[in-house]
């Protein structure tokens, strides 16, 4: 078959006339809505922090790409769908692309392909990297106006499976699968990102989670003296180091606590209650209580809410370990513990939608740097949500609807003496949306 034979596709006929499509449409791009992610970094300035804490040690006479603008080229990628470096050597000619990255959309030069793109993934030091950290946490800080009078630490680690040599790839028998498990933490309340942070496979230990948190509360304290943080997470995370920090840094906890031999004996009685109420009604059954519990290795008593469910399927009785005194148990357990369940939506953003398991260098550090760039994505996606869709049906919508209904919208480009041009469908039925959109980001930026 001949080259132009390949890029022919040939459809059923209408009227007697045949239908054939190609890919010699010329100046357009499939990925218009880029632009909207442009003008978020403008004000966001997500990824004009990350590239403060990376020195280009290249020759200037040598570069072609600065750093800033290939940060851009990934990062926009990976927001719309394009979670792989390969992908750079086909939209490096693509003209949304192009101008999102400060090129002229076609007259300008093309971006960087997928070697140069791994070259600079590979070349992060782990003293960068730890200024990448900071300056996401700096992100957060400065996406509030005015210092909130409370925010909630949400907790909570992924499995990344591994499949290949990849640095500190461990075993995980839970799992059963080599991985990375790398860390999330989001405010609870907002869904905004706070840091994300590569770990080798093995499970947490308290220790661990104490140093992470020890930086993260002091860093947040210093810009915010006054707020109030609560710390949530799954029984992974309860251990006597994680409430000792808490309790000597002001920091309020809800935890899940695993069962064990005691906690089921001091829960008995109520668990029988509720057995015996399902009995009678033939309804699901919830009764809640708070007791003190010590296990021997902890320091002192701590409070224990329980929850004593019988529904059809049987029995599921839960603790949950807390330094809150006075809020009764129902409260604590249905509208301060469940609600983490928010936590399984925004990693599911930031891993399934964004796929940020697409750790797949060699080097430790390489991956670590591959997330944070998927966390800046999921920034910019997150700011373009909370402020330019707010007042639309979109504005909780999950990040793969935003792509396909708002990143991915096909547009011709025209590159004029004074001015580029994008021409949108005439028949897209989100055009008001997109006025929305810009009428929204003047009103929050103004």
């Amino acid at each position: 078959m001949s080259q132009d034979t390949q890029n022919t596709l040939p459809f059923a006929s209408i009227l007697g006339k045949k239908v054939e499509a190609d890919f010699d449409g010329g100046n357009v791009t499939t990925d218009g809505g880029v632009l909207f992610l442009r003008q978020v970094e403008s004000d966001v300035r997500i990824i004009s922090r990350i590239v403060s804490c990376l020195p280009d040690r290249r020759h200037a006479s040598y570069v072609k790409h600065p750093v800033e603008e290939m940060i851009r080229q990934r990062v926009f990628q990976i927001a719309c769908g394009y979670e792989d470096a390969n992908d750079c050597n086909d939209l490096r000619r693509d003209p949304g692309f192009k101008a999102a990255c400060d090129r002229l959309p076609l007259s300008g030069e093309d971006l960087s392909s997928q070697p140069t793109m791994t070259r600079l993934e590979n070349s992060v030091s782990r003293t960068g990297l730890y200024r990448i950290a900071r300056v996401l946490v700096d992100g957060f800080l400065a996406s509030y106006k005015d210092p909130p009078e409370a925010i909630i630490l949400d907790i909570d680690d992924t499995d990344d499976p591994t499949h290949g040599a990849q640095q500190l790839s461990l075993f995980n028998a839970y799992y059963d699968e080599h991985c990375f498990l790398p860390l999330h933490i989001f405010e609870g309340q907002s869904g905004k990102l706070i840091t994300t942070l590569l770990r080798p496979g093995r499970p947490f230990c308290g220790k661990q989670v104490v140093s992470i948190l020890k930086r993260l509360v002091a860093y947040i304290r210093k810009a915010w003296p006054h707020v109030t943080i609560f710390l949530r997470g799954d029984s992974h995370f309860s251990s006597p180091e994680v409430h000792a920090f808490c309790e000597g840094n002001r920091v309020y906890y809800v935890l899940g606590q695993a069962g064990n031999d005691k906690l089921d004996a001091l829960g008995r009685p109520l668990l029988e209650q509720a057995q015996k109420l399902y009995q009678e009604t033939q309804q699901k059954v919830r009764l809640f209580e708070s007791f003190p519990y010590q296990a021997r290795t902890w320091s002192k008593p701590r409070r224990i809410v329980f929850k004593a469910e019988v529904t059809p399927e049987g029995t599921n009785p839960r603790f949950v370990v807390t330094n809150l005194k006075s809020s009764q148990a129902s409260f604590i357990y249905d509208h301060i513990y469940c609600a983490r369940g928010r936590m399984e939506g925004f990693i599911k953003n930031h891993k399934t939608y964004l796929h940020s398991d697409r750790t797949s260098c060699h080097k430790f550090t390489a991956n670590q740097f591959r997330l944070f760039l998927h966390s800046a994505a999921y920034i910019l996606l997150h700011a373009l949500c909370e402020k330019g869709l707010t007042g639309t049906q979109w504005a909780k919508a999950q990040f793969d609807t935003i792509q396909k209904r708002i990143l991915k919208v096909g547009a011709r480009v025209r590159e004029l003496a004074t001015k580029v041009k994008f021409h949108f469908p005439t028949s897209f039925p989100l055009k008001d949306v997109f006025a929305k959109i810009i009428s929204n980001w003047a009103a929050a930026y103004s």
